[in-house]
């Protein structure tokens, strides 16, 4: 390495603080309990309104926010990629995480969002030429493998047109995380360098916008009870507004990489979360195939490193 790079680390490259740690582990808990709030309004909301208002508050919520610190001009500069990254970001994958919530449960919809880095290690290889050495290459296809086995479980002890829903559910998931592994090289790519209040107040304006027709398109025919708006509310505000401005922090000190791994322990606070309060069962067989793909995951990434 050279002088320069020492005295100019990238995000790569720089330590993991205290409180940058802090933040992370805070994030993975909001993000864990988002999967518990998303399933109690989309049984009642439906998957697109579910998302659509999801994304609404929580720019209702930044919108003074980011007002108030004067980066209105910033977003006006720099509004279409800032869009385009909601919606890869925020609109599509809340939407297909709500729709996948209404079929499986929200520990095994957790486990698959543990696969975010690795969709994230082959989007950047594909995309930004970080091609993966032989230690993350079999990190790729463990991780991989554990969630073939989890999806097989899911869909083979289901019957008939439950196994299909099932089946539907999981790919939902993985389009989930595919989309969340685009955004972030996107967001390294063309967002680099932005204040991250503005970028995440201006990506879930993009999503908002973006879910307005089809949510109304698909508006549920009764009002939804008190229950279901609270849980929104959370979704909105704590789950959403608060957790992209750190999540965004996270992506520039410490690169989209490192920032994905966050998803290593949001299924570990899922799975309590709905064991605890929903009642869901926690089989060996789903913490076998998530410690599977979480091994794999922290080898793709890096976490861990193999000499091989």
């Amino acid at each position: 390495m050279s002088s320069a790079a020492q005295l100019h680390p990238t995000a790569a490259d720089r330590p993991l603080t205290p409180g940058l740690g802090a933040e992370f582990i805070f994030l993975a808990a909001v993000w864990g309990a988002s999967f518990l709030f998303m399933r109690q309004a989309a049984v009642e909301f439906g998957p697109l309104p579910t998302a659509a208002l999801r994304v609404a508050i929580a720019a209702l919520a930044l919108l003074p926010l980011m007002l108030a610190r004067g980066l209105g001009p910033s977003l006006r500069r720099h509004w279409r990629p800032v869009f385009v990254c909601g919606l890869l970001n925020s609109g599509i994958p809340f939407a297909l995480y709500a729709f996948a919530l209404l079929h499986i449960t929200t520990g095994v919809s957790a486990i698959l969002n543990a696969t975010v880095p690795l969709f994230g290690a082959l989007v950047a290889w594909a995309w930004l030429g970080h091609r993966p050495g032989a230690s993350r290459t079999l990190g790729l296809v463990l991780g991989f493998v554990g969630v073939a086995l989890l999806a097989w479980d899911k869909v083979g002890m289901k019957g008939g047109a439950n196994a299909t829903w099932a089946a539907l559910a999981v790919l939902a998931c993985l389009g989930a995380t595919l989309c969340y592994a685009v955004a972030a090289s996107f967001t390294q790519r063309f967002l680099s360098g932005l204040p991250p209040l503005m970028t995440a107040t201006g990506s879930l304006m993009g999503a908002a916008l973006g879910l307005a027709v089809p949510a109304a398109l698909t508006w549920p025919a009764h009002m939804p009870s008190a229950k279901a708006w609270g849980s929104l509310g959370m979704l909105g505000v704590l789950c959403t507004s608060v957790a992209y401005v750190l999540y965004f922090r996270l992506i520039e000190h410490l690169g989209p990489a490192r920032a994905l791994t966050v998803t290593f322990a949001v299924p570990v606070f899922a799975l309590i979360y709905g064991a605890t309060l929903l009642g869901e069962s926690v089989t060996p067989w789903m913490l076998g195939c998530g410690a599977v793909v979480l091994c794999g995951t922290a080898l793709a990434t890096g976490a861990i490193k193999l000499r091989i």
